[in-house]
Order: structure tokens, then sequence, then C-alpha cells
């Protein structure tokens, strides 16, 4: 990719401050960065048009009553492509990527009861032809991803001034279809202005905004931004699969949030127990992460790895 398709480090900020809070208004953060609310509003324009940047509303799955797995298919090289494709039409995957020289799909699947989950991963893609093998693995903790992200270029103090108040624990949150009709909106763009929301939806801007307030204070609602991993400098992003001994799970956990090359982090169940996405620059990179910094991690019994050929879905 050429230099100057990549994020600048201007850029690189404006994008840290939506990771932080991805509705902040344009005059925040131009409060925190210390440049006119214009200069944000131009940049973040820019970002859009040229780059691919999009900040959507997401929600956290066991907040809404939901499971998340990691699912891993198998299948005929001939075929991937295509079964990856059909499984990103899927409005439950959040995202699917192909791995492992286009033999394995790897995708997240959301499902809202157990017979969701066995449809899927017991009946409908066993039988898939030319699907080789099905492993799925309930994510059961998240050590970093979601409303964090890979982009660190902001101060701690910039952070502090953006950073929303955590949310309040609780019970799943029952949603009603004017939730869903929100939710979709800002799932589309989660920066959309009240005012256009409310013509959306016909109803009142302040019950948009309130309800929005609730939504995200309870930590039902989150803000992502979506972007080419490539424009970060990383033109490489592998998947690993890590062992590692009970006792040790948080401790290796925690380490891996706080390493720069990870943008997600979670606990599964299943043989291969903690699994992150790393962002590396090249493979020489990737080699010297993993002798190091993952040699250090705490009772790493077995690793896997496996490259991102192609990302077929992003949300």
């Amino acid at each position: 990719m050429a230099t100057s398709d990549r994020f600048d480090e201007f850029e690189r900020k404006i994008l840290h401050a939506m990771q932080v809070d991805g509705r902040a208004p344009f005059s925040r953060i131009a409060g925190v960065l210390d440049v006119s609310e214009q200069t944000v509003a131009r940049h973040y324009a820019r970002l859009r048009s040229t780059k691919g940047v999009r900040v959507s509303g997401r929600t956290a799955p066991a907040r809404v009553g939901e499971a998340a797995w990691f699912v891993r298919v198998r299948c005929a090289p001939n075929v991937a492509r295509t079964i990856g494709q059909a499984l990103a039409r899927r409005p439950d995957t959040s995202w699917v990527k192909l791995t492992s020289g286009g033999t394995e799909i790897v995708t997240t699947v959301r499902a809202s009861t157990a017979q969701d989950s066995r449809e899927l991963l017991l009946e409908k893609l066993p039988r898939t032809p030319n699907v080789l093998g099905v492993a799925a693995n309930c994510l059961l903790h998240t050590f970093f991803g979601g409303p964090d992200g890979p982009i660190r270029a902001l101060s701690d103090d910039q952070v502090a001034r953006l950073r929303q108040p955590d949310p309040a624990p609780g019970p799943p949150m029952a949603l009603d279809d004017h939730d869903r009709e929100l939710l979709a909106l800002l799932e589309r763009d989660g920066r959309t202005d009240f005012s256009a929301l409310a013509k959306a939806t016909g109803r009142p801007a302040t019950t948009i905004r309130r309800r929005i307030a609730e939504l995200r204070a309870t930590g039902v609602l989150y803000f992502d931004v979506d972007y080419d991993y490539q424009r970060l400098d990383a033109d490489s992003q592998t998947m690993l699969w890590l062992s590692v001994a009970p006792d040790q799970m948080l401790a290796a956990g925690t380490a891996l949030a706080a390493h720069p090359e990870v943008s997600f982090a979670a606990a599964t169940t299943g043989a291969t127990n903690l699994y992150a996405s790393v962002l590396c620059p090249d493979a020489t990179a990737l080699f010297t992460y993993l002798t190091t910094k993952i040699a250090t991690l705490p009772s790493v019994q077995r690793m896997e790895t496996a490259p991102v050929i192609q990302t077929l879905k992003t949300l």
C-alpha cells in the first residue's frame, strides 16, 4: 500500500478519539486535539470518503442475551470463498475471514438461543458440501477489543478527557422494536445526528438522545471504528489460538491486551482457550513478536497461527 494511502499522524489521533467515543462531537475532539472544529470535520469527511472509515454502533452480546461463538470451518480450497461469502450474508455473523492459505473460514456468530446455535453449528454447516470440519468455541471474556481498539495515538490525559463512564453492570436488557430500529440505523452510521435519527424513526430527537444515553450507560450499545488495518502500516493480520493453563488465563489474557500488536484478545471455550488478533508490518515483525512477547506469556502450552488471506465481512 502506498504511503499516501496510509493513515497519517493526525488521522490516527482522530481515529483514536473515535475509538474512545464514537459519537464525540467534533467540537469536543477538536478541544482535546487543540485544533479547530472545522479541521476535525474536514479530516473525518476525507477519512470516510477516501479511506473507507466508518463508525458503527454495535451491541455487546451478553448485554442483550446473546452468545458469541468463534467458528472455524475447514473446507476444500475451491469452495472456501463461496462458503465464506454465504456466511457473510447471514445477519448473525459479525465478521468473516479466509485464513490458512484459503482452506479455512473463521467467523464470529451471535445466537440469541441455544436452538439458533445448534441449527448453524451442528446441522447446517457440517452438512454443507465440501465442508471438512467445523469447530466452535464460545467467547467467555473479552480482554481487549469491542469499544477498545488498536490505534494508540493520544496521551492518557487526552483519552481520559474523551472517555465515557464505564457501563453499569446488570442483567441482559430486553429490546423492543423501537430499539432495534434505532440500533440498525446506528449500525450503518454510528455518527448519524439526532435530528436525522428522529426523522428516520418518527420519534422526537429528545427521546432518541435519551435512549442512546441509556443504552450506552447499561453497556448494551458501544461504538466501533471500521477501517482497513493495512492503513496502519500493518500489512499482516494473524489469528493466534493459544492453549493456556486455566490458572494462568487471566494473567496471560491481561498481558496480551497490553501488547500494541493486539487488536482483539478474548478467552474462549475449547482446547485453545485464548484467542488474539495480531497486526504486524510483515512476517519478520510477526516472528519477532511470537518469539519475544508471546514467548514470555505464562503457561502457554500450545500455539496455532492462522494468517488472514482475505476479509469478507467486517461487521
